[in-house]
């Protein structure tokens, strides 16, 4: 693999984001495995992307370009996806539009974390945000987290659920190997 560099996307474009934490803490373990990681917080994002750089502006708008770049250096992304409104931030699926289409996730290997103030982990979001990949012909990882009430398993930066501490280690283990 020409990069192995791991891109860890926090999948919302709110400010000082819980899901933010949860991406330092896969940073974290991915790099004690020896593995580089970078953090692409959709945060970061041009605050007028969606009008500067996508459909008859696409390419255009050089702030968005270096997320593309990013993206194409990747081989493997974790996407670390907070619930919104029962599915994933309309952030990440405007983000995934204003990507070059159709190769930009074509054949990357894709972990999904999903995470929620509910019990439920966002598996519903992550569902449909698998859809979307498929759709890319993103290869996904079928171990997925959902985080469920991830304020009261997910503390000071670390995992306080034993039953989700050894998940997210098994993920993982399956997602460098995959």
């Amino acid at each position: 693999m020409a990069n192995s560099k791991i891109g860890i996307i926090v999948s919302t474009n709110r400010k000082d984001a819980f899901s933010a934490k949860v991406g330092q803490y896969y940073a974290k373990a991915i790099e004690n495995k020896g593995i580089e990681t970078e953090i692409l917080n959709l945060a970061n994002l041009p605050e007028d992307f969606a009008f500067s750089a996508l459909y008859h502006n696409s390419g255009k708008n050089e702030a968005f370009n270096e997320f593309q770049k990013k993206i194409d250096s990747y081989q493997k992304i974790v996407f670390i996806v907070p619930e919104y409104n029962g599915s994933y931030p309309g952030i990440l699926k405007t983000f995934i539009d204003g990507l070059r289409h159709p190769d930009s996730l074509a054949h990357k290997k894709i972990c999904l974390v999903g995470l929620s103030a509910g019990v439920l982990g966002n598996a519903v979001g992550l569902s449909h945000l698998s859809d979307v990949l498929s759709y890319l012909n993103a290869n996904i990882l079928g171990l997925r987290i959902k985080l469920g009430m991830a304020d009261k398993n997910f503390i000071d930066g670390e995992i306080t659920n034993e039953t989700y501490k050894n998940f997210i280690a098994k993920q993982i283990e399956y997602f460098l190997a995959f």
